[in-house]
Order: structure tokens, then C-alpha cells, then sequence
């Protein structure tokens, strides 16, 4: 919950991140604690300018009258919100420097991601298809009332105007003969909830179904609660979505892979007049070329994205204050005028197509755009001209071919850069993501893809604290042709299978939505898997997996891949059909290794 600094915006994204936890991962290192081998120490990761940056920090927190000054823990023995914003401080100079701030700039530091900002007043968007978007690919959401008087104000309706909330969830619900949008939103004050339609005491849940309105509607006043995405759109002002990609754009096409291109350079002093561009100048700054294809076009409005971030030269801390109206040009050009460079009077006689509207005084501006097919040049544009400053111009496009790459050879002064290919969700760029410098996933990269994939699938109910490395290590083993310790894209295809499997077997059979298979549920699972046990055997494996009555998803996953394994073995090796004799060093190997 906020203290008395007036950092909300750090709160909302620390929020955000607590909805999907492969982004909190990152960015709060494991095996830290307060048992073995504490030191007093604890250390975070931050995304500063293009490079993940280690902060390490004490366990001293600041106290006032016997109360936590800052971040105030929910509980007695929950710590890393108070020391994470500690680190956040550390890391912008100091706690002063957190009050009053942009929750995408938070965003994006947190994550490295890139971040897109929608105007409830100016922007014309489809509000309830990006909401969908977003809650779908697990991006962090949220969303501010402004005051013009810059100060917090508590409005009639409950709500908190000059404050910023966390979205934390999205469902749409049978009501009244129709269907009606329901957003889910946190406010880090921890109190002070929103009082019409849909919150926690109104007489609209009575008008649902009880499964859901029980599933749903949880009053407490903990500063979480409902509103109809109507009241929503009509009583916020603006919403922040962050991803690692812009996939929330994605909500009706089918899914394509977006190419992340990234450039970093200085920006000359004095390529800018006050009444405009020195054109003798521009052109000494890096350009960006960026290519879309034929085959590029998409039924969706944007189809390439740029995020431009800027930073004082010579130091990390970027304060709200150092930030200079910025602004990205972009313009069609013929690549043959690239090979002898751009004259000085290109500019005069291109048409610009702009991607913002206006300058925009913000650490991190992002613009979304549809591009036709051709060639063009994207340039940064400060108006200052008196500094010199860094910036990082990243590029996303949406494309069809992603093995491409843009060609950059042509701008003299062109920096380098890094082209990674992102993500969607089959199974090889699952295992892009996480193999190592060889292709090949060991148990720990196992551990954080099942914890971090596998169980963020909302179409099962997860229980229990996930894989654990030793659970993993015996997977990895059992799925390890080549008996190396590590899985390669072939054998990880095949645990894949097994996966999505697994997961339909405990859907199907997971009836209350209770995160666990009691021993019927198991038998029907297991014969549907195509095996037959007696209840002994059913018996034995909720003991040896379970709790003794019942067994969540990741220990079904355990047991049914050693059991699947295992028979398979036993099977191979029964040729005659009269059962199995195998000698010592045979036994050892499939009891070892199952």
C-alpha cells in the first residue's frame, strides 16, 4: 500500500506486476532472503537505456512514528514491495525523485518492454478489443484520472482523481438478457474504492450467475473492485499497456511475430533552430531505415510501432525535469537516392507522415502506426538546441517474414544495433525464449518455462507454489533421448505434446475449478490418457504426488509423464507378452531415471 510519498505511479506498475509474474522474475532475482547466508544485502534489476542494470541495497528501510514512511507491506513479513522501491530510489537519485512520476517510464524500467499509452478524450480506439488484447498476452495495464489541480482528490463515486490504479483484470459476464465488459482494478492506497454499477455492494451481481458472482465478487475493502467497461471508459482519463511487444494490438488477426530493431546514438547540438531543422545537420544524426513488405499489411491499425527513449549524455538518471519535447519524423524515400546519401533539400520535398501529433514532453515516447508498403526513414526530433543528449530509438514491426533483416548499410553514420526476433506462442519460439547459448534448455530454464508459461494458461486452475527444480530435473530426465542433462527443440517438442495433453486431461477433469483432481478425478483422467490402473496404483500416486486426497496440475504433470515413461519402458521391454526380467545395471537405469 502507498505511504506518504506521492509515488503512486511506481505502485500501480509494482501492482501490474504482481498480476503476471514472469516480468516480477526479472526483475526481483531468486535466492534472496533472510535464511541462509544472509548478508543484509539485496539486489534488483532495473532496464536503463537499452542494458539490464544491477542495484544493490541494505534492508534498512525508513521508518516514521513506527510506521513504514514509504510503501506500506499488506502483511508483517512482506518486505519486497518496501525494498524494491528502496532500490527503484536508489536507482533515480533518491526517494524525493519518486514523487510524481510517469507510470510508463515505471513500465518500462521495470520490464523493458514497450509501453503505448491510449487517451480516453483524443484517441480513436476500440477500448474493449485492446483491454482483450492486453489481458490475453499478459500485459501490464494501467490507468490514471487527472486533476488539474495536480494534487489527490477524492471524488462522490469513490474514485480518485490525479491517481493512478492498476488494471488487474478483464471478464465478461452474462447480465440481464446480454453480455456486459467488467474491468478489475487495484488502487495502491489499498483503500478507496469506486461506489456505482458493479462494485463490491451493488445489486447488479444479484443479477448474475451465482457460480460467477461467487467467483468474482469478493467484498473487502482492499482497494481492488469492478466497473462496467462503460463507467470505465467514461471516468478515466488515460490507460498504460506494456509488453515485452505490442501483441495486445493483435486482437483480431491471427497472430504474427513482431521484429524488434533497435538503434542507439547521440543527438547532435545544434541540429535544431527554433523555427525548425538545420537541414546541413539532420543527417548527422543516426536515421533509422525501416523496410515494409507486400506482405506486411495486417486488417489491424498498426502494423509498426517506435519507442523513443532519451537520456542526458554522460549520466543514468534521467529526472522528470531533463525530459525535452520529442517528436519522430518519418518520411517515404526511394532506396536508389540511398546510395549516394540524402541531399540537403530532401526534406523540403518530401511529404512527412508523422507518427504523433504533437511534441511530447515524456522520458519514453512510443507511436503506432499503419504503414503502406516501401521504404522509409524514421528520425528522431528534439526541440532543443542547445543540448546534447543520448537516445535509444526502438522499432517493432509486424511481419509476415521476420527472418529479414532491415537494411541498415546504407546511412554513413549508421549505429549498430540489435535485431532480436520476439515472440508468439508456438512451441519453438516458447523454446527460443528460454534455451541457452547451445539451443538446449537444462532443468533451472525448464523450471522458470513451466513456471512462467505453462501454469499463466488461464484455461486451468492453478494450486500450489509451481515446479519445483527437482521436479524438473526429473521431467528433463525422463524426456532426455540423448541422456545429456539437456533437452533440445526435438525433445522439448515432444514434452510439449505432453504438455498441452496434461493440461486438457486436468481441464476436463478439474470440475470445480478447485486447482486439484481428487482419486476419481485422477482414474478418469488417467483412462482417458488411454491407461488403466487399479486404485492401489491410484492410491500410491496421490500419495507419492499429492497430499494424500488430492493432486494440482504440476504434480499431475510429474506423475503422468513418469507413469506414461515408465510404462512405456516396462512395454518395450515385455517383447513375449509374459512380463519382464532385466538384469541390475537395466533396473538401476529406469528407476534412476524415472
Amino acid at each position: 500500500m502507498q505511504g506518504a510519498l506521492g509515488d503512486c505511479w511506481v505502485l500501480a506498475a509494482l501492482g501490474a506486476l504482481t498480476v503476471d509474474r514472469q516480468f516480477l522474475a526479472h526483475l526481483l532475482p531468486n535466492n534472496q532472503g533472510f535464511k541462509m547466508h544472509y548478508s543484509g544485502i539485496f539486489h534488483f534489476r532495473f532496464w536503463q537505456f537499452g542494458e539490464w542494470v544491477d542495484v544493490v541495497i541494505d534492508d534498512r528501510l525508513p521508518f516514521l512514528h513506527g510506521k513504514y514512511l514509504c510503501v506500506q507491506p499488506r502483511s508483517s513479513n512482506e518486505f519486497w514491495p518496501s525494498l524494491l522501491e528502496k532500490a527503484y530510489a536508489k536507482l533515480k537519485g533518491s526517494y524525493q525523485n519518486l514523487h510524481s512520476g510517469f507510470i510508463s517510464e515505471a513500465f518500462v524500467d521495470f520490464t523493458g518492454g514497450v509501453n503505448l499509452g491510449f487517451s480516453m478524450r483524443n484517441d480513436s480506439f476500440d477500448l474493449q478489443n485492446i483491454l482483450r488484447g492486453a489481458a490475453k498476452s499478459n500485459s501490464l495495464m494501467a490507468s490514471i484520472i487527472y486533476n488539474s489541480e495536480g494534487s489527490d482528490q477524492e471524488l462522490e463515486n469513490g474514485l480518485v482523481a490525479g491517481h493512478a490504479y492498476t488494471l488487474t483484470g478483464i471478464k465478461k459476464v452474462s447480465y440481464m438478457n446480454g453480455w456486459e465488459y467488467l474491468i478489475r482494478l487495484w488502487n495502491p492506497w489499498g483503500s478507496g474504492e469506486w461506489n456505482g454499477r458493479w462494485s463490491d455492494k451493488s445489486r447488479e451481481w444479484e443479477k448474475i450467475d451465482v457460480t460467477w458472482r461467487k467467483r468474482l465478487n469478493i467484498p473487502m475493502e482492499d482497494g481492488e473492485f469492478w466497473m462496467s467497461l462503460k463507467d470505465f471508459e467514461q471516468h478515466f482519463d488515460h490507460i498504460y499497456i506494456c509488453n515485452l511487444t505490442p501483441i495486445f494490438l493483435e486482437f483480431n488477426d491471427p497472430p504474427q511475430p513482431w521484429r524488434r530493431t533497435m538503434y542507439v546514438g547521440p543527438w547532435i547540438k545544434g541540429s535544431m533552430e527554433s523555427r525548425g531543422l538545420i537541414y546541413e545537420t539532420i543527417f548527422k544524426n543516426p536515421p533509422c531505415l525501416v523496410t515494409v513488405r507486400e506482405s506486411d499489411r495486417f486488417s489491424t491499425s498498426c502494423n509498426v510501432l517506435a519507442s523513443l527513449i532519451q537520456k542526458p549524455c554522460g549520466r543514468q538518471i534521467m529526472l522528470k525535469r531533463d525530459t525535452i519535447p520529442a517528436y519522430i519524423m518519418i518520411q517515404k524515400v526511394d532506396p536508389k537516392i540511398l546510395e549516394d546519401g540524402l541531399p540537403n533539400s530532401f526534406l523540403y520535398q518530401s511529404r512527412t507522415e508523422d507518427l504523433s501529433s504533437d511534441l511530447i514532453a515524456l522520458h519514453d515516447v512510443s507511436f503506432r502506426g499503419t504503414l503502406n508498403p516501401g521504404t522509409y526513414l524514421l528520425i528522431p526530433y528534439f526541440m532543443r538546441t542547445d543540448r546534447e543528449l543520448d537516445f535509444i530509438l526502438r522499432v517493432y514491426q509486424r511481419s509476415t517474414d521476420y527472418a529479414d533483416e532491415v537494411n541498415n548499410s546504407r546511412a554513413e553514420d549508421m549505429p549498430t544495433f540489435d535485431s532480436r526476433i520476439t515472440h508468439d506462442d508456438t512451441y519453438e519460439n516458447i523454446f527460443a525464449r528460454y534455451c541457452n547459448k547451445t539451443s538446449e534448455i537444462e532443468a533451472s530454464q525448464l523450471q522458470k518455462l513451466l513456471n512462467e508459461v505453462v501454469l499463466k494458461d488461464e484455461s486451468i486452475s492453478v494450486k500450489g507454489e509451481g515446479f519445483s527444480l527437482d521436479a524438473c530435473r526429473a521431467i528433463l530426465l525422463l524426456m532426455d533421448l540423448n541422456v545429456n542433462g539437456k533437452l533440445n527443440l526435438k525433445e522439448f517438442k515432444s514434452l510439449w505434446k505432453h504438455l498441452d495433453t496434461y493440461k486438457n486431461l486436468f481441464r476436463e477433469n478439474d470440475l470445480s475449478s478447485s486447482g486439484s483432481l481428487n482419486i476419481s478425478s485422477l482414474q478418469n483422467a488417467v483412462e482417458k490418457a488411454g491407461f488403466q490402473v487399479s486404485h492401489a496404483m491410484l492410491k500410491l500416486m496421490v500419495l507419492r504426488y499429492g497430499d494424500s486426497e488430492r493432486i494440482n496440475f504440476s504434480s499431475f504433470v510429474c506423475c503422468m509423464i513418469r507413469f506414461e515413461m515408465v510404462t512405456k519402458a516396462f512395454r518395450n521391454l515385455n517383447k513375449d507378452g509374459r512380463g519382464v526380467y532385466v538384469g541390475e545395471e537395466d533396473w538401476l537405469q529406469i528407476i534412476m531415471s524415472s
